[in-house]
């Protein structure tokens, strides 16, 4: 198998391109370091430092490497950046993707897997969980970009016969996250928590409820459903990666001071721009493939663990 990893420097793809390489297939890494970290790269990846909205670099790579199967996770991942700068968004997640699936066309890869968001796609989840048969309605620029990727998909199957898998995220959290952007909510809060700083929980409605409602999903869950997706053994050409489990933020940041024995002020702020109140995924499908999902309180233990380490590291 050969594996190229878009966005492979970065939190979600550096896990799939390591854990890739663990099962003897031969991996390479697109990333243009604006999020992520050279060092996130395994050793034994191929690695192409190029933006995927750079069309003959894109091609290039593709074409010097051949891969069996390509795994989409860069994005530009921010809703709120999203809402601000909606065309930046587009380019990104939508003509940048439209790039990788040309060159995936023109040198005959054979899968192509998509990491889409269930967090957003969906929109407002007022009650139980939202399956991979619930109509989307997305309410954010990136909400919408990754549902017209989606489509493009079908279209590219249709026309091209280029394989598919979509794989709706929840909000994802574990070891290599950055903390230093605006999404990622169980990074930013550990490295709070580390320097003994306030957390700013955002309302769902009003200033002062509980925070939004969100289903976090380890990585290594979603790792899982990424090597079967390249694999070609998901039965499905949409599956959730969630766990139906639904915490509001303010419940998050009581967790985590709980694990990290620490106690901190929590400052509550007014709803973000293109922030869903509740979003909840149905396990399902997931569960059927993979067994349950780590719990939020179990997949905590590693990822605090992991930034306790790189802030002894920095001290």
């Amino acid at each position: 198998m050969k594996l190229l990893v878009t966005g492979g420097a970065g939190f979600i793809g550096s896990h799939i391109a390591e854990q890739a390489l663990g099962r003897g297939w031969e991996v390479a890494v697109v990333d243009d370091l604006s999020s992520g970290r050279r060092e996130n790269v395994p050793a034994g990846a191929t690695f192409f430092e190029i933006d995927i909205r750079d069309r003959d670099a894109v091609f290039q790579a593709v074409e010097k490497f051949q891969p069996d199967v390509l795994s989409h996770q860069a994005a530009q991942a921010s809703v709120a950046i999203s809402v601000r700068e909606p065309v930046r968004d587009a380019e990104i997640n939508v003509i940048g993707t439209l790039n990788l699936l040309d060159a995936s066309v023109a040198n005959g890869v054979s899968r192509f897997v998509f990491a889409s968001t269930g967090g957003a796609i969906y929109g407002e989840v007022p009650s139980g969980q939202a399956t991979e048969e619930t109509a989307p309605r997305p309410l954010s620029p990136y909400a919408a970009s990754k549902f017209a990727v989606e489509n493009y998909l079908r279209c590219y199957e249709s026309e091209h016969g280029l394989q598919s898998t979509v794989l709706r995220y929840a909000n994802v959290y574990g070891p290599r996250q950055d903390p230093h952007g605006e999404a990622g909510v169980v990074a930013i809060f550990v490295k709070r928590l580390l320097a003994g700083e306030s957390l700013q929980v955002n309302a769902m409605s009003e200033v002062g409820d509980s925070g939004c409602i969100r289903d976090y999903v380890h990585v290594n869950d979603v790792v899982k459903a990424n090597l079967a997706a390249a694999e070609g053994t998901i039965p499905h050409a949409v599956i959730n990666v969630g766990t139906g489990l639904e915490s509001t933020t303010q419940h998050l940041a009581e967790l985590l001071q709980h694990a990290m024995e620490t106690s901190v002020e929590l400052k509550f702020a007014p709803r973000r721009p293109g922030d869903t109140q509740r979003s909840l995924l149905s396990p399902q499908r997931f569960t059927e493939l993979f067994g349950a999902p780590l719990t939020l309180s179990a997949g905590l233990v590693d990822t605090i663990a992991w930034f306790r380490h790189q802030h002894a590291e920095i001290a």
